[in-house]
């Protein structure tokens, strides 16, 4: 155990990620040294302290040895499969009380089914929900579920909503978020039956600023606070909004670089663009929370180099302190006493 006085270290799986180990090891040594987040490496130890030599770290960051690794192609499946993953360990780290947070940046499916399985779901959350922040100004619109659960019943959406909420009251210190629902028009009618069935269970729950529906078109507008829709829905989103950004800026650059004049103006305007690509970067926000666990779970982007490792590190260990889990029990107790069970 910690001891006491000193903060919990977040459990990093290393072997997880496009990049791991080596970008997830340097990521590591970035969040002690420049986060002042402490962590503990969870994988292949010999594979561990070669690359800790690398940046001459081996007596600052420990290792837990894992036997295994989940592959990046490999889905929820492998989680049973493979019970001594780095994942599991690092998630067992947490719920034994040695770890405050779990991040990883592997199969995003193997993370949730490995989370769901060490860690469980908290008393009354039906299914975890995947948050992730969208890119609007001036803070950051929260979207779940961005792919933890595909098939959502209307009542888990409502819970989502408490989830989204207690996420940015209190990552993002908003007093009141208020609440839209992901759908194909604004009026209360449209959509499918889970659509339909949420929008009249969300318009009717106490505790919850219900703003009624969005539309694709609203997502980075910064109409509502928290956007809540089904996993399969928000992660077609999230791509969409991710793939968008990232050829809106290709073709940005492109356009900057035919003429003398409009290098000039890139360079005119290079403190806005700087500020712009700097928000718009997903290294920079640390990735998205699997919300509803015994435990703080950070899921970064499988693509992840040192810098998103480190601020994925931060933000878990940032959550953990805020409370995360006692505030997201506090909103589930509120669902269950409005709502029959499902």
């Amino acid at each position: 155990m910690q001891p006491t006085g000193r903060a919990l270290p977040v459990a990093l799986d290393a072997m997880g990620g496009d990049n791991a180990p080596g970008e997830i090891v340097a990521g590591a040594v970035q969040a002690v040294r420049e986060r002042n987040v402490p962590v503990v490496l969870v994988g292949h130890p010999r594979v561990l302290y070669l690359e800790l030599a690398r940046h001459d770290a081996v007596s600052e960051i420990p290792i837990v040895r894992a036997e295994e690794a989940l592959a990046m192609d490999e889905g929820a499946l492998a989680s049973l499969r493979r019970p001594r993953s780095s994942i599991a360990i690092a998630c067992h780290l947490v719920r034994r009380g040695d770890a405050c947070a779990v991040v990883s940046a592997g199969s995003t499916a193997g993370v949730v089914a490995t989370g769901r399985l060490r860690l469980r779901a908290q008393q009354g959350v039906v299914r975890p929900a995947i948050a992730v922040g969208l890119p609007t100004l001036p803070q950051p619109t929260v979207l779940l579920d961005a792919g933890a659960t595909a098939d959502a019943k209307p009542e888990m959406l409502v819970q989502f909503a408490h989830l989204g909420v207690a996420y940015a009251e209190t990552a993002l210190g908003m007093p009141r978020p208020s609440v839209g629902l992901l759908t194909i028009g604004a009026e209360p009618e449209k959509g499918n039956k889970l659509a339909k069935r949420a929008h009249e269970l969300l318009a009717a729950t106490p505790g919850i600023d219900f703003a009624g529906n969005i539309e694709g078109h609203d997502l980075l507008t910064r109409k509502v606070d928290v956007v809540v829709t089904d996993g399969f829905t928000g992660n077609v989103a999230l791509k969409t909004v991710e793939g968008t950004v990232r050829y809106a800026f290709e073709q940005l650059r492109e356009t900057l670089a035919e003429s003398r004049v409009a290098r000039l103006g890139g360079m005119l305007q290079r403190a806005r663009l700087r500020e712009l690509a700097g928000r718009l970067d997903p290294e920079a926000h640390g990735g998205a929370v699997l919300l509803g666990l015994n435990g703080t779970v950070v899921i970064a982007h499988g693509s992840s180099r040192a810098r998103g490792v480190a601020a994925a590190c931060e933000l878990a260990a940032r959550l953990s302190a805020q409370g995360i889990i006692a505030r997201i029990g506090e909103r589930v107790a509120t669902t269950n006493k409005s709502h029959r069970r499902w």
